[in-house]
């Protein structure tokens, strides 16, 4: 009963005496790698035991992303090739800029361009966002039959009724981020103390995310209602919600990537952490880009930096289905099966009290 207090998964494993592997997946996505137990258990290094919870559940979390993988042949980019998704980002940013090079010529490339359509005079509107528009809807397919598939491996056998009821709190503690409270007064992933660190960089970051999402779909309504394309000026919604959200963007992952190395690397599992740095820095060159496309839109470097953009953007999309994003739906149905155990079996005391 020592260990109740410190995290979720404790509760959800109350009275448990055997676990399926099922199990272990629910189990290792409703961890979200606070340290709490790892600072708390008095059988943790250097006792004889050595008992590492954080560890052996972000390898087993891990593990949870290659079995659910759909199509199956992304499952080696959780393992031995981690690696992948950024070669295949920077393969596909180049090749953008190859293109475009050879393509367009010099005079537009390295144009100064302004008003409305500038952006389309380097890479026409229809290219743009066929690009884009197939790699994210491939990575919302992709990231959907995965989801789908864990879902439905660790899924409760309940009435309809209990899920309805348990997808409100689920909603809750993921927007919240709940689980990153540790046993209410913070994470110790750093060191010993309690701290707020990480879930507030995360939230920074996804608030951030959220503001470019806002800005893209004011400049699909500007562009597609009130027939005025990109760009737009400086004091606009969508270049506001971009460029507020860029900074957040940039100012979140920062936060992580420090928590991240800071940490006590004896309760992390390396090639989670591998998997975590890698996304961190796609995604910060994509925030970091689309903020360099807005400080050079009027110069003659706009046309390459758009084209490093766009590159970026099309490529992270392409192996979000083989990145560390899997976490995010993971955890949402980890937290949404958690719910439901509530309901349904009301918590028991580690001891079947």
């Amino acid at each position: 009963m020592y260990c109740d207090g410190v995290c979720a998964v404790f509760p959800a494993i109350a009275g448990k005496a055997t676990f399926s592997l099922t199990d272990v997946a629910h189990v290792a996505n409703l961890c979200h790698a606070c340290r709490g137990c790892w600072h708390a258990c008095q059988y943790a290094p250097p006792h004889p035991f050595a008992i590492n919870v954080p560890q052996t559940l972000a390898a087993a979390r891990r593990h949870t992303y290659a079995d659910f993988a759909r199509p199956r042949w992304l499952a080696g980019a959780f393992g031995r090739h981690a690696w992948m998704p950024a070669a295949v980002v920077g393969a596909v940013t180049v090749a953008a800029l190859l293109l475009v090079v050879l393509t367009v010529p010099r005079e537009t490339l390295f144009g100064v361009h302004r008003g409305g359509g500038a952006f389309y005079r380097v890479v026409p509107w229809g290219v743009m966002t066929t690009a884009a528009g197939l790699s994210f809807l491939w990575a919302v397919a992709a990231m959907t039959a995965s989801t789908v598939a864990f879902w439905r491996a660790i899924a409760p056998p309940v009435s309809a009724r209990v899920v309805k009821r348990a997808l409100w709190p689920a909603f809750v503690d993921v927007v919240t981020l709940s689980n990153l409270g540790g046993g209410g007064a913070g994470c110790n992933d750093v060191d010993g103390r309690f701290s707020r660190e990480r879930r507030i960089a995360h939230h920074v970051m996804v608030g951030g995310f959220a503001l470019t999402i806002l800005s893209t779909v004011s400049a699909a309504l500007w562009h597609h209602v009130a027939d005025a394309p990109a760009p737009y000026p400086v004091f606009s919604l969508p270049v506001l919600a971009g460029t507020l959200g860029g900074v957040a963007m940039l100012v979140g992952i920062g936060g992580l990537m420090s928590v991240e190395v800071r940490t006590d690397t004896t309760a992390t599992e390396a090639q989670e952490t591998r998997l975590n740095l890698i996304f961190l820095v796609l995604l910060g060159l994509v925030a970091a880009s689309g903020l360099a496309v807005l400080a050079l839109r009027e110069t003659m470097l706009m046309g390459v930096t758009l084209t490093l953009h766009l590159g970026l953007v099309t490529g992270f999309f392409l192996v979000l289905p083989a990145s560390k994003m899997m976490h995010a739906p993971y955890r949402a149905a980890a937290l949404l099966r958690a719910a439901i155990d509530r309901i349904a079996s009301p918590p028991r005391r580690s001891g079947g009290e």
